[in-house]
């Protein structure tokens, strides 16, 4: 059995019950009785009408006391571990004193600038023994970087 709501009041409206409105705009209204359609027409809002399910709902009349306050959820904070750190070492920075932290921070960037410097000083080394084989073997021809990188060399002005 096929029933439809009042456009007005939100009640049911029973086969061949009720009266069917349909406005200029071709939007159609269903109205249990005269009683909501003349309420409608004059541009009545239900709201404030006391009797209607919407005024009923906005005001919370007639809700059964099982429908409890709905509960929220806590969101719960959660931490992982990152890559190239385990929790551990998260856990155990985090509880670090200040000087501790500075000290160790210092000491790690001492460490690198060391590092840095030695791999300086190879580079700087082998740098030399190859210019010296190269000495020895033979002269060096001076070139300009564009020839060094491969680049064709410049064509001479053939005009008279």
């Amino acid at each position: 059995m096929r029933t439809y709501d009042d456009s007005f009041s939100g009640q049911k409206i029973y086969p061949g019950k009720g009266k069917l409105y349909v406005r200029g705009d071709s939007k159609i209204f269903r109205f249990q009785n005269g009683k909501t359609e003349s309420l409608f027409l004059q541009r009545k809002n239900p709201r404030r009408i006391a009797w209607t399910t919407l005024y009923r709902r906005q005001h919370k009349k007639g809700i059964s006391e099982e429908v409890a306050k709905k509960r929220s959820r806590r969101t719960v904070k959660h931490q992982r571990a990152i890559v190239g750190a385990s929790l551990d070492v998260i856990k155990e920075r985090r509880s670090m004193r200040p000087e501790a932290r500075s000290a160790a921070r210092a000491a790690a960037i001492s460490e690198g600038k060391e590092k840095k410097a030695a791999a300086e000083s190879k580079k700087k080394q082998e740098k030399a023994k190859s210019a010296s084989a190269a000495a020895k073997g033979q002269t060096q021809r001076i070139q300009s970087k564009q020839g060094a990188k491969g680049s064709a060399p410049k064509v001479k002005a053939t005009t008279r």
